[in-house]
């Protein structure tokens, strides 16, 4: 994931950097709205974390501008203010989500994976491996017509592995998006998830779309 953060205020910023990063989380960091506009404008970004009291304009502003630039990047703005009209404010200027300050970052990590996925699933809605077929929209998968059932859990563990088609996934990192934290338990509780994944989705002389790559994570192949 790859996010834009516009924030002035220089301990904020520190903070949610280092925690981006310590997630995996690329960052790119602006605390005004004209720098903000420029690295939304040439940079593909999963997501904005947008403040809403910059030095030289409304944040709201900027989201207004990124919008009439036709960017459809998820926009989840902070604020120390957190009433109801401020929120409608904000989704009226084209954000996608709210956080009031102080937050969690814990909460901040689950809102933005949430963000991200809706935008990713919406553009790649359906997937398929030979007879099977992927349907995030509906949220349905099938097997030569016959639905094959999936837990939440399973949902959560074969969304971020699609989200991320073709690219290695660390076992960690699908704990935390399926359990929202990453523990020893949850590992445990993985492999299970996996082994049930791949018996619902492989069928019997097909290639299997979920490959484990030793040491590293699980690879998820398929063809739109």
């Amino acid at each position: 994931m790859r996010v834009l953060l516009v924030e002035d205020s220089a301990p904020t910023r520190d903070l949610l950097v280092r925690s981006f990063s310590d997630a995996g989380i690329g960052v790119t960091i602006a605390a005004r709205v004209d720098t903000g506009l420029r690295a939304a404008t040439t940079v593909d970004f999963d997501a904005i974390v947008l403040d809403l009291m910059l030095p030289d304009g409304d944040g709201l502003d900027l989201c207004r501008a990124i919008r009439g630039k036709g960017l459809s990047t998820p926009i989840l703005c902070l604020t120390a203010r957190g009433d109801v009209s401020e929120r409608v404010r904000g989704l009226d200027a084209g954000a996608d989500d709210y956080m009031r300050k102080p937050f969690a970052l814990v909460e901040l990590h689950a809102r933005l994976r949430s963000l991200v996925r809706r935008r990713r699933t919406a553009t790649r809605s359906e997937w398929k491996v030979g007879s099977l077929r992927i349907d995030f929209a509906a949220r349905r998968v099938t097997r030569d017509g016959v639905e094959v059932p999936l837990t939440a859990r399973e949902w959560r563990v074969l969304e971020l592995l699609v989200m991320r088609a073709g690219s290695v996934v660390g076992r960690a990192e699908l704990v935390e998006h399926g359990w929202g934290e990453s523990t020893s338990g949850g590992l445990d509780s993985l492999e299970v998830i996996l082994g049930r994944l791949r018996r619902k989705l492989t069928v019997p002389g097909e290639a299997q779309c979920i490959r484990t790559v030793r040491g590293e994570g699980l690879v998820f192949e398929a063809e739109r």
